[in-house]
């Protein structure tokens, strides 16, 4: 009726939530719940083989847990468990081969459907492949050759007195000639010819038989391996995809096995705190308290009930104090001097050349006390920064020219995950551009030439060998509006901050051979591209259908980032990106490829030179005439941006530490 992840819901349902509330209200339903939290521990750590304790102290623990009426302390186990619980520990597992209900788990491939499909890539590979197509290596034919028995030359006779062959009546020669024909001139020539001719028959027979014997022995030979290889190349594909099932089916039940294990021990962890807490209720510590002349008193510890006692402490002198006990739970006593006790308090004296300050402790002896360490986390963060700054006066300058100012900002940052195992990767990064210049004149004004804040945030997890099943989500946008330069008194604003801003979903295999080089290839992606405000940016000029304000499109996006050392002090990074979309895949697609070359003068300045293409289908450009005149029309062109500047620069890498402290 419920799956293996219903039951365990199921368990955690019914004895975490309302265990507290039933125990204080209703003592048969407590003893229900009880006897279902014990066999809800039973059926994972005893009774079924399936699951297998992780740590042999945990069930030994638990099992002391489920008989502790009849052991004398509950303390120590309850604290060895509170313990376990503390550092997020497992009590059960089980191993993927034992999930009872895999065939109703998602993905997993029965036996029933294995040969289904077995015997389709039989019946394909029958249609498909004949053997006589199979091509036999030149080696087998020779070796056949060369191991096929022929009748040597001159041993044809034996051919016929085996009798494979037989002599035609032309050519017979009895055994013992007549004296007729010995006698007789013509007879004897006649003989002599005819046993020339049977000479050239025996061998060509010879030859023809060694012919046919080779031939046959040479196609049997063809024959058992072509049978030989088309059996084992359609062997080889039947094991070929039971590995991939059997390598399947082993992920995902591993994955569901692992989902189930952890709500298996979080039933466990919540049906154990309400066995934990009835056992600390119910359980009583006796403690007995010894004055100094013998006389005890029994004080009777327990969570949720008050008692006091009285006892009298007493010294050499034989002078008592009453105090009070009080219970205040299993493991806590208060005392209390009884009221009309009254103390004459002195002060410290130095007598008899007693030094008091030897009583004082030696805190020198806890200096060594406190040491730390510092323990590496998967955490690398980072980035550089860079502020490039050209600048041009000219004054009476006869060859003529204009004074000028320009800047160039770059931030760029990261934080990267990559698990110990190599097994789990996250990968975040922005990127902040802005570059301003002013030319020279009196009403010259500051243009912007550049202007990109991106973000990316990549997860993957390992598929096989260097590649990852990962998934992207990467924004990018301006932060500063845009105008048709000069602007004049009323500037055109080509575009905003959010106006446009482009967000792509991407879902794909990452291929990561090392840390400089990646190819993320994305068959799921959504692209959007938004413009906040419709007033301000026209959103016709971004592909955006008038009177909307955003769209959507899928498509098959392809990611290359790779960057090298060219020399020690220079390097190259390129980072290539194409999304194509699949409404319109032959005519309807972007590009951008941006190439970045940075020379290192010193720690602190550097040389760039960047190159920047851009293609984009949504963003239309108007188109002119010869004579400078708008025809109406639009259309996609290459954007090209190059920049080259030298400035100062500043980078981090950090690995992120975390101190220890040495108890």
């Amino acid at each position: 009726m419920f799956s293996e992840k219903g039951k365990v819901f199921l368990l955690i349902l019914l004895f975490t939530g309302f265990s507290k509330l039933l125990f204080a209200q209703n003592p048969v339903i407590e003893e229900e719940l009880l006897r279902n939290n014990i066999q809800v521990l039973r059926s994972y750590f005893i009774e079924n083989n399936n699951w297998h304790v992780v740590k042999k102290e945990v069930g030994t623990d638990v099992d002391a847990l489920l008989h502790f009426i009849e052991d004398e302390s509950l303390d120590e186990i309850i604290k060895n468990l509170n313990d376990t619980q503390r550092v997020n520990g497992n009590y059960v597992m089980r191993l993927p081969e034992n999930v009872e209900d895999s065939l109703s788990v998602p993905g997993f491939v029965p036996y029933s459907r294995q040969q289904m499909e077995i015997r389709a890539i039989e019946s394909d590979y029958k249609a498909k492949v004949k053997p006589e197509d199979i091509i036999v290596p030149p080696a087998i034919i020779r070796e056949a050759e060369n191991e096929v028995k022929q009748v040597p030359e001159g041993e044809g006779m034996s051919l016929f007195a085996d009798s494979v062959y037989t002599f035609p009546e032309e050519l017979y020669i009895p055994e013992v000639i007549p004296d007729s024909i010995l006698n007789s001139p013509d007879m004897f020539n006649e003989l002599i010819r005819r046993d020339s001719l049977r000479r050239d028959y025996i061998e060509e027979k010879r030859v023809f038989y060694n012919d046919s014997v080779k031939a046959d022995y040479i196609a049997r030979i063809v024959s058992v391996y072509r049978a030989g290889k088309y059996n084992e190349n359609l062997q080889y594909r039947i094991k070929r995809y039971k590995d991939e099932v059997k390598l399947n089916n082993y992920y995902v039940l591993k994955a569901y096995n692992d989902e189930v294990v952890a709500q298996v021990n979080d039933s466990i962890k919540a049906v154990l705190n309400v066995l934990l807490d009835y056992a600390d209720h119910i359980d009583t510590t006796r403690l007995s308290l010894i004055n100094l002349y013998g006389e005890k008193e029994e004080i009777l510890l327990q969570n949720g009930a008050e008692r006091y006692s009285r006892i009298w402490l007493k010294n050499q002198q034989n002078d008592s104090l009453a105090v009070m006990v009080k219970n205040t739970d299993k493991r806590t006593v208060q005392m209390l001097i009884d009221d009309g006790v009254t103390f004459s308090r002195f002060k410290e004296k130095q007598t008899k050349d007693f030094d008091f300050e030897s009583l004082k402790p030696d805190y020198n002896k806890f200096k060594g006390v406190g040491k730390s360490y510092e323990l590496e986390t998967p955490w690398n963060i980072g980035g550089d920064g860079s502020i490039g700054l050209t600048q041009t006066y000219l004054d009476n300058w006869k060859k003529g020219g204009k004074s000028a100012l320009s800047t160039l900002m770059v931030l760029k940052g990261f934080a990267n995950y990559s698990r110990k195992d190599a097994k789990v990767k996250w990968e975040n990064s922005a990127e902040f551009r802005n570059g301003w210049i002013k030319p020279g004149g009196e009403e010259s004004e500051w243009q912007k030439n550049d202007d990109k804040f991106e973000f990316s945030s990549r997860y993957g997890l390992s598929a096989f060998k260097k590649w990852y099943y990962s998934a992207e989500l990467n924004f990018n946008t301006q932060i500063f509006r845009g105008y048709n330069y000069p602007k004049g008194d009323n500037p055109d604003v080509l575009s905003a901050f959010l106006a446009p801003s482009r967000t792509y979903f991407k879902l794909g295999l990452d291929y990561k051979p090392n840390n400089n080089l990646s190819l993320f290839l994305s068959p799921i992606t959504m692209k959007n591209v938004y413009v906040r405000d419709t007033a301000l940016v026209n959103p016709v000029s971004f592909g955006i259908n008038e009177g909307r304000k955003a769209f959507w499109e899928p498509g098959l996006n392809a990611d290359l980032r790779y960057k090298t050392q060219i020399i020690d002090n220079i390097s190259y990074e390129t980072k290539y990106k194409m999304f194509i979309n699949y409404k319109d895949p032959l005519k309807k697609f972007d590009l951008n490829w941006e190439n970045n070359f940075k020379m290192q003068l010193n720690s602190y300045i550097d040389i760039r030179l960047m190159l920047h293409f851009i293609y984009d289908d949504d963003v239309k450009f108007p188109v002119f005439d010869s004579d400078g005149n708008d025809t109406g029309r639009k259309e996609a062109k290459l954007q090209v941006k190059e920049f080259f500047t030298i400035g100062f620069s500043y980078k981090i890498n950090k690995k992120v530490m975390r101190t220890h402290r040495i108890r």
